[in-house]
């Protein structure tokens, strides 16, 4: 009696799990579509940087509007920032020094470099500007390398997103006795094969 009702709910617990894998699967695998292709197709080109070629360094010279750019004795490094951004420089400022009398600011931004030279007595400025083009952005956005925080935040919460619908694509294969078999020889053979090349590329 006791095995005969132990049956019936493992039988439910395990259709209820069922179910609910296969809703979650469905839908995080609809929510997560442009986000895996997005991936898929960066990892490629990120494999292949020499199908695009590099981008070409513009160089620009000339004198900022509102020199000097002094605090004291220091850089006035806002106002200098602000300057070189209203000639159409773009991106966040990644570094910033001096170098004797001459001031230099690098901006950065996915597939996008500006290195500025500034001597902030008389405003001169030099400019490199080298824009990679849209493949190198996105493959920058890949790796999250030149990108604020907020775009940070998203790479790490659509890596726990695609594990999810992993798992569940998972669940589904092992929790009926009829696909358990299979679905354990598929991982099996995928596991083997990733750890095989993994080991062979490490070598």
């Amino acid at each position: 009696m006791t095995t005969e009702r132990l049956r019936p709910r493992a039988s439910l617990w395990r259709s209820r799990l069922y179910t609910l894998s296969r809703t979650l699967h469905l839908y995080l695998s609809l929510l997560a579509f442009l986000t895996l292709l997005f991936f898929a197709v960066t990892g490629l080109t990120l494999n292949h940087p020499e199908w695009f070629g590099e981008g070409t360094p513009r160089k620009l010279s000339g004198t900022l509007p509102h020199a000097p750019y002094l605090d004291g004795d220091r850089p006035d490094w806002l106002r200098l920032a602000e300057d070189l951004r209203a000639l159409g420089l773009r991106g966040q400022v990644a570094d910033h020094g001096e170098s004797g009398e001459t001031t230099w600011l690098s901006f950065r931004a996915p597939g996008y470099a500006a290195d500025a030279e500034v001597d902030p007595k008389t405003g001169a400025y030099r400019l490199v500007v080298t824009d990679h083009g849209l493949v190198a952005a996105l493959n920058d956005l890949h790796k999250g390398r030149d990108t604020p925080g907020s775009w940070k935040a998203f790479l790490d919460i659509s890596a726990l997103f695609l594990a999810l619908v992993s798992l569940t694509g998972l669940l589904l294969g092992v929790i009926l006795p009829r696909t358990r078999k299979a679905a354990l020889l598929a991982l099996a053979l995928g596991a083997g094969g990733f750890l095989g090349l993994a080991l062979w590329a490490l070598r």
